[in-house]
């Protein structure tokens, strides 16, 4: 058993089994737990968004300097450089969400696909194999609804998640690709996994698009907002 997927499944587990011991219905208990789990990563994926925003509106400056200066790389360099200091924005920390999400879900799609290694409780070899809705057995995949499902959330959020990124990244072709290809390969897994980890990666998708939704309505308010001040600001 990896070390840092067990340091994370563990208390994961314990979540998991607190929550069951107060609803005791585990179809019930896997969608409140990703609910908590999706609400506790949400600051790390609005900082995600937030910079990938600022990447947006730095573009055009960033592309006039990479044209400017296309044959003389140093100066192009530290022209971006002098453009980072000036705008206070760090390239580096876009990576560091996704950098502290990836462990967290190795732990979740370990916990989920095997709860019984992780929870130290007898209670929870039966509520694994308890039935929710048409799912006769939450420890078996189901053929076909869920995986769909799944395959449709994911293709939503990853395409509203594309639709962030800088111009030059949503237009490679492996990127547009990948958006098709990715939530076909989600219903083809989630045909093999338990249907308990197929309720997980479906409801957190959904939470996910709601929640780049509700971003986005931020997002375009605060602009409006600063295009209005800048407006008054010259009358």
């Amino acid at each position: 058993m990896n070390t840092v997927t067990k340091f994370i499944a563990i208390p994961l587990g314990s979540l998991l089994y607190f929550l069951y011991s107060f609803i005791d219905n585990y179809g019930i208990t896997l969608i409140v737990f990703t609910v908590i789990v999706r609400l506790c990563l949400f600051p790390l994926y609005a900082n995600q968004i937030k910079h990938t925003s600022k990447m947006q509106d730095l573009q055009p400056k960033m592309v006039a300097i990479q044209k400017k200066y296309a044959n003389d790389k140093e100066t192009m360099n530290q022209k971006m450089q002098e453009l980072y200091q000036e705008e206070k924005f760090n390239p580096m920390l876009g990576c560091l969400p996704m950098l502290i999400q990836f462990p967290i879900i190795i732990g979740l799609f370990a916990l989920l696909r095997n709860p019984t290694l992780y929870i130290d409780n007898s209670s929870m070899l039966m509520a694994v194999h308890e039935s929710f809705l048409w799912i006769p057995d939450l420890s078996q995949p189901d053929s076909w609804i869920l995986p769909i499902a799944a395959g449709i959330t994911t293709y939503f959020s990853f395409s509203m998640t594309q639709s962030q990124s800088t111009s030059e990244n949503a237009a490679n072709p492996m990127m547009k690709m990948m958006k098709y290809f990715f939530p076909v390969m989600i219903v083809w897994m989630g045909r093999s996994f338990p249907a308990g980890l197929t309720i997980y990666w479906f409801i957190g998708n959904l939470i996910q698009v709601f929640q780049t939704i509700a971003l986005n309505k931020l997002k375009k308010k605060a602009k409006e907002e600063k295009e209005d001040s800048k407006k008054k600001g010259k009358k």
